[in-house]
């Protein structure tokens, strides 16, 4: 993993310092980290956001990805922290292959997991190494993580980041993504709040 460049980026949510991480297989489609004002000695408020072109740009409500992102980026640019944005569309299987899985779902009825083990895939593909490899570049070692998801929080702990505290990200329930909420409620162990 390398630091390929960074920059200043203005939003709606304050300025933040972008930097752009990939390694010589994918220098096209780099992680991204949006940093704002943090203290590496003190526990850092991180979301580990993996990407939803559907969610996070065109406005999907099949999930709630657009929601936590803007969440995140609110809540950071408020406290400051680091956003790290993974290149791991679908849970890992990819744009095209995400878009199978929601023909599977409309089409058959399954759910957002079964679909993509209908694909061949695991249920979640994702990984994050180099999430960690990103957070060792800012020198964090205590976090405050943003995170609806258990595996994030055993990853981070199992790569040895000692101090960890979840942060909760409220889900906006809509009668679209309600069924996918559940479904990551009940079978992946997440914790989104469906009241």
């Amino acid at each position: 993993m390398k630091l390929q460049v960074k920059t200043s980026l203005p939003t709606l949510w304050g300025k933040f310092e972008m930097h752009a991480f990939s390694d010589s297989t994918d220098e096209l489609m780099p992680h991204l980290a949006l940093v704002r004002d943090f203290d590496p000695e003190k526990p850092c408020l991180v979301r580990l956001h993996s990407e939803c072109l559907t969610g996070d740009l065109l406005g999907s409500t099949r999930c709630d990805c657009g929601d936590q992102l803007r969440a995140s980026l609110e809540l950071i640019g408020e406290k400051g922290g680091v956003l790290l944005y993974l290149r791991q569309e679908g849970r890992g299987i990819g744009l095209i292959n995400k878009m199978k899985a929601y023909n599977i779902q409309d089409d058959q009825g399954l759910n957002t997991i079964d679909a993509n083990v209908h694909l061949g895939f695991e249920p979640d593909q994702r990984t994050y190494e180099i999430a960690v490899e990103m957070l060792q570049y800012f020198g964090i070692k205590k976090v405050k993580l943003l995170t609806n998801n258990p595996e994030k929080l055993d990853f981070l702990k199992k790569a040895g980041i000692k101090e960890i505290e979840r942060l909760p990200i409220k889900a906006i329930v809509r009668k679209e993504n309600r069924e996918y909420l559940k479904a990551k409620r009940d079978l992946m162990g997440h914790f989104p709040d469906l009241a």
